[in-house]
C-alpha cells in the first residue's frame, strides 16, 4: 500500500535571492491591464515573461501549494507547536525553497504547451493559467513567491485564504481544474461542479515527458457518471454488460472531469489547425477497466458524440491499470477508486483520486492526502 499522509494547513513557498518588480509610470508594480504589449519588461527594459491571460479566456487549473510542493517538515511544526510557531518557522526560512510536489511535473508541461501556443498563437488568451491556492496567511506569501522563482515557475495569480474555504475564488476563477490535498475540499468543488481531484505522490517516480503534457482518465464517474458503475455494484458483472448491450446507442451522463477533457480538446485543436496533429504537446489516454467488445462500444460513442476525442483508449477488462500506466507514463491519472490510485502511485505513477459517485460508498477508507 502507499503511505499517504495528511497535512491540514497548506503551505506556501518559494526561494529567490532578491525579487524585483519594475514599476509603471504611475507608481503600479505592474503594467495597466489595458496594455497591448504581449510581454512585460523588467527594470532594464528587457523582455521578460508573458502576462497572463484573463480568467475568461484561459484554461485555469488551480494548485494548491501543499501539491505543488513539499511541505512535510513545516507540517510537523504546525501539528507539534501550533500556528503562530509554524507562522514564525515560515518567515524565518522564507529564503529557501521547497522540493517538488506531485502536482510539479504536471505544472511544468502546462507551461511547455503554453510556450507552443505563444509561438502560433501569439495574441491568443487560450492558454493554461495556473493558480495558485492555499490556506496560508499571507505573512508567508514571500516563501511562496521565492519558490516559484527558484524554480522558474510562471505563477502570477495567488488566493491566500487564510484558512477560509477557496471553493468560491475558483468558481471567481473559472477553474476549470483543482488541484488539492485536502479530499474535502475537492469533494467540496465536485459538489459546486467544479473537476477536481485530490493528488497524492508516488513513494518512487517515473519519469515524464518534458516536450508533450499526458493526461489519462478513468471513465465511470470521471468522464462519464457512475451510471454503469452503480449497476455492477448493485447486480454484478453480468448484469453490467447486459445493460450496456441494451444501452449501447444511448450517451452515458457526463462525470465530473468531461469540462477538462473538453479544455484540453480545446487546445488540441490549435494545434490541429496548424497542421500539428502528430506533434502535438497534449495527448490524452482513456484507461478504463471496462471490456472492449461488452460495455467500450458505448463508452466511444459517448466521447464521438461529445465532440471529444481520446488520442489513445486502453480497454483492460479488469486487468491492473498500473502496468498500463507505467508505460504511458502521464503526468496526472485520474480515478474515482482508491484501489486504482494506489496501483498506479505504486507503479511510480502520479495519481489523483476523484471522490465522486457510488464507489465512494464502498471505499470506505479514505486517505486523503500525499504521500511522504
Amino acid at each position: 500500500m502507499v503511505k499517504m499522509s495528511l497535512d491540514p494547513v497548506q503551505v506556501m513557498s518559494g526561494q529567490v535571492k532578491e525579487l524585483k518588480v519594475a514599476t509603471s509610470s504611475n507608481g503600479d508594480s505592474r503594467g495597466s491591464w489595458e496594455e497591448k504589449e504581449e510581454f512585460d519588461q523588467d527594470h532594464l527594459g528587457l523582455t521578460t515573461k508573458p502576462k497572463p491571460p484573463k480568467p475568461e479566456n484561459a484554461v485555469t487549473i488551480a494548485v494548491s501549494s501543499r501539491v505543488l510542493f513539499r511541505t512535510e517538515r513545516e507540517q510537523k511544526v504546525f501539528e507539534q507547536q501550533g500556528v503562530e510557531e509554524y507562522l514564525r518557522y515560515q518567515i524565518e526560512h522564507e529564503n529557501e525553497p521547497f522540493a517538488p510536489g506531485p502536482a510539479f511535473p504536471f505544472v511544468k508541461a502546462l507551461e511547455t504547451v503554453n510556450a507552443r501556443l505563444r509561438e502560433l498563437y501569439p495574441q491568443s488568451e487560450e492558454l493554461f493559467d495556473i493558480v495558485l491556492v492555499t490556506y496560508n496567511h499571507a505573512h508567508v506569501g514571500i516563501r511562496l513567491i521565492n519558490t516559484i522563482n527558484h524554480h522558474n515557475l510562471f505563477i502570477e495569480r495567488f488566493c491566500m485564504t487564510g484558512g477560509s474555504s477557496p471553493i468560491g475564488y475558483l468558481k471567481a476563477w473559472h477553474t476549470n481544474l483543482y488541484l488539492s490535498a485536502d479530499s474535502e475540499k475537492v469533494r467540496e468543488a465536485l459538489a459546486e461542479g467544479i473537476a477536481a481531484a485530490t493528488m497524492f505522490m508516488p513513494e518512487k517516480l517515473t519519469e515524464v515527458s518534458e516536450s508533450q503534457l499526458r493526461v489519462a482518465f478513468d471513465g465511470d464517474a470521471v468522464l462519464f457518471s457512475d451510471e454503469s458503475e452503480r449497476i455492477f455494484k448493485a447486480h454484478g458483472l453480468d448484469k453490467f454488460f447486459e445493460h450496456e448491450k441494451d444501452n449501447e446507442d444511448t450517451l452515458l451522463d457526463h462525470g465530473p472531469l468531461k469540462g477538462f477533457l473538453e479544455a484540453l480538446g480545446k487546445l488540441q485543436k490549435k494545434f490541429y489547425a496548424k497542421g500539428q496533429r502528430l506533434d502535438c504537446p497534449i495527448r490524452t489516454y482513456l484507461v478504463t477497466a471496462r471490456s472492449a467488445a461488452s460495455s467500450g462500444i458505448r463508452a466511444l460513442k459517448t466521447l464521438r458524440a461529445w465532440g471529444l476525442e481520446i488520442d489513445e483508449a486502453l480497454f483492460l477488462a479488469g486487468a491492473p491499470k498500473g502496468p498500463m500506466l507505467e508505460k504511458i507514463r502521464p503526468h496526472i491519472y485520474f480515478d474515482d477508486q482508491m484501489f486504482h490510485v494506489e496501483g498506479a502511485a505504486e507503479m511510480g505513477t502520479i495519481a489523483a483520486h476523484v471522490p465522486y459517485g457510488i464507489a465512494q460508498k464502498h471505499n470506505p477508507k479514505q486517505k486523503t492526502s500525499v504521500a511522504k
